[in-house]
């Protein structure tokens, strides 16, 4: 089982191929595996990006409602 990479080692990773690709350093042969393996990089750091927006929304939510909560028992 391989384990994920993190957003940052994904994005590393991508950038890595992206380069390959656009300098010709990469062979026929390895082009259709290191786009599939783009492919998942970009599935990887997308899921990542929406979990962290979630996240955001959530704490920012959460403060929204303490702050909201706090002004309101002076009243």
């Amino acid at each position: 089982m391989t384990k994920t990479p993190d957003y940052t080692a994904a994005f590393k990773e991508l950038n890595e191929i992206v380069n390959d690709i656009e300098t010709g350093d990469i062979t026929v042969d390895a082009l259709s595996e290191k786009v599939k393996r783009a492919a998942e990089l970009i599935a990887i750091c997308k899921q990542k990006l929406r979990a962290t927006e979630l996240d955001v929304r959530r704490i920012l939510h959460e403060l929204d409602e303490t702050t909201t909560g706090d002004d309101n028992k002076g009243n």
